[in-house]
């Protein structure tokens, strides 16, 4: 089963450091770079990207440990896969590809990687919008008995002593699924192609290792250059967008949280649960071209 993105869109691979970043680049018009979640890869925008490659020259890439991208081993701190060195990644890729400042969307851990993005290369990113996340600073100060059970995973991968790694390497198909038909509701069901494409890169233990390590770098080094940067705020213009059923939508002010961190920020809920480019795609479709358009 082919991966359900069009042919007219390039794949690439561009060193970052030494790091080879998987990408596909379709359209024409204004640079937009398009960043995935957890456990996805570039082809969560299968249903977007054509659609914005009509006015945009589309960037979609799979993040460091993730996808067709390289899997650096994790070192004892796990700054291999922390949000700066992920979005150093990308800034490296946007620039071999001739871009010097665009547009950034990312979505669950791609948000991250563009939240940090924009605060480490601000001449960069001429705007960024985030889907369904709030700053990973704010989630971890916050936690509760609802985090912990509705974001569980986040401690679970985040584990040591090889535990996740091990657990979901028995059963990685089964861990894929079950993560993304708990956090579905309603609108565009997942397309079976781009579940056997998770499914199929998913697979590689060194995808698993390198996922796991992106959540430790969040709980641990990641922090530490967030307390660093506390009070900072994104300059760039910011559109949060976020599922109305999801853990996020249901659990906090996104809009007002994003204020905080944003000197330009404007936002609303979609009916959906957390992964929003699947669910919603022409709502998010629609919502990012009028944001970038601006």
């Amino acid at each position: 089963m082919s991966p359900p993105l069009p042919e007219s869109f390039a794949r690439h691979l561009v060193s970052a450091d030494g790091v080879r970043i998987h990408c596909a680049v379709g359209g024409d018009g204004p640079p937009l770079l398009l960043l995935h979640g957890y456990p996805q890869t570039l082809a969560i925008w299968h249903h977007v990207a054509p659609a914005l490659a009509a006015e945009y020259t589309v960037v979609l890439a799979d993040l460091r440990g993730y996808g067709d991208s390289d899997k650096p081993a994790p070192g004892p701190g796990d700054e291999e896969y922390s949000k700066r060195t992920m979005a150093r990644d990308q800034l490296q890729v946007m620039a071999s590809l001739g871009f010097s400042r665009f547009g950034v969307a990312g979505h669950d851990r791609g948000g991250r990687v563009g939240h940090r993005l924009a605060l480490d290369a601000p001449g960069a990113v001429s705007a960024l919008a985030v889907l369904d996340i709030v700053p990973t600073r704010h989630a971890f100060a916050h936690a509760d008995k609802e985090f912990g059970l509705g974001y569980y995973h986040w401690f679970f991968l985040a584990a040591g002593n090889g535990i996740p790694e091990r657990l979901i390497g028995a059963d990685p198909e089964f861990w894929i699924t079950a993560r993304m038909r708990s956090r579905h509701h309603g609108g565009t069901a997942f397309d079976p192609a781009a579940i056997a494409e998770y499914v199929r890169c998913f697979a590689d233990p060194a995808a698993i290792a390198a996922s796991c390590a992106d959540y430790r770098a969040a709980a641990g080094i990641d922090l530490v250059h967030d307390e660093a940067d506390a009070g900072r705020t994104v300059t760039a213009p910011v559109l949060a967008l976020w599922g109305a059923h999801s853990f996020v939508g249901r659990n906090y002010d996104v809009a007002g949280i994003w204020r905080d961190y944003a000197d330009d920020l404007r936002g609303r809920a979609l009916p959906c649960d957390h992964y929003l480019p699947e669910e919603q795609p022409d709502l998010v479709t629609g919502a990012l071209r009028e944001f970038f358009r601006a």
